[in-house]
């Protein structure tokens, strides 16, 4: 299994190939985002898509059953434990800053792992508030799963396009009033897995979500 390092350097070299993005709203697409010696032990990992009810267009609906890369995760996983490392590290953290123009020090690395099934959707929304910066990093690859991309829209009705999603592929924006984006009603044939990545503000208040809850990014 790939290890901090071998992440780290996977991901500053997506980095510098992404394609950057200005309409409705700046975004960058990614390729390439982790080597495949961790999107195999991610797709190891012994989880199952939790029973899906009417979500009611947000995740929080059911967070009860949400699963994140936190502190007891990255204790019993490497692969858990080397993502948030690489995540967390100087070089990684200066060159999206550099890349985005977000300022990070100070903030707390969260990583959410999703498996969602038919019948999921997401509202529109910005991730305005308490997150300063948000990456999904698409891990399926079945056949059907490139209608599974995350919806990019300018305004709460106004579907501009889906982002491409291919496995180990992506997507980074920098929440904003106008980053609106969302996962419209779709069939989902399998499990749509990906990973959300944050970095939020030091006044999250669900620690256990976070990666190093006692560990704020450096400055």
């Amino acid at each position: 299994m790939s290890g901090a390092g071998a992440i780290a350097a996977t991901f500053l070299a997506c980095l510098d190939r992404c394609r950057a993005e200005t309409w409705p709203y700046r975004h960058w697409l990614l390729d390439g985002i982790l080597p495949d010696e961790a999107c195999a032990a991610i797709d190891a990992l012994p989880v199952q898509p939790p029973p899906i009810g009417d979500t009611l267009g947000k995740r929080e609906t059911n967070n009860s059953t949400r699963l994140f890369f936190g502190v007891p995760q990255r204790a019993a996983h490497p692969v858990c434990d080397a993502l948030a490392t690489a995540l967390q590290g100087d070089a990684v953290v200066r060159r999206l800053e550099a890349l985005c123009g977000a300022a990070l020090a100070g903030s707390f690395l969260r990583i959410e792992y999703c498996l969602d099934t038919d019948g999921f959707w997401l509202e529109p929304h910005t991730d305005i508030g308490a997150k300063l910066y948000t990456m999904l990093v698409y891990l399926s690859g079945e056949p059907g799963s490139e209608a599974w991309g995350t919806d990019i829209l300018d305004g709460p009705d106004g579907f501009v396009a889906s982002a491409p999603y291919v496995r180990n592929g992506g997507l980074i924006f920098i929440p904003g009033a106008d980053t609106w984006h969302g996962f419209r009603r779709r069939p989902i044939a399998g499990v749509r897995r990906s990973l959300i990545v944050n970095y939020v503000r030091p006044e999250w208040r669900s620690r256990h979500e976070l990666a190093f809850p006692e560990q704020p990014v450096p400055a």
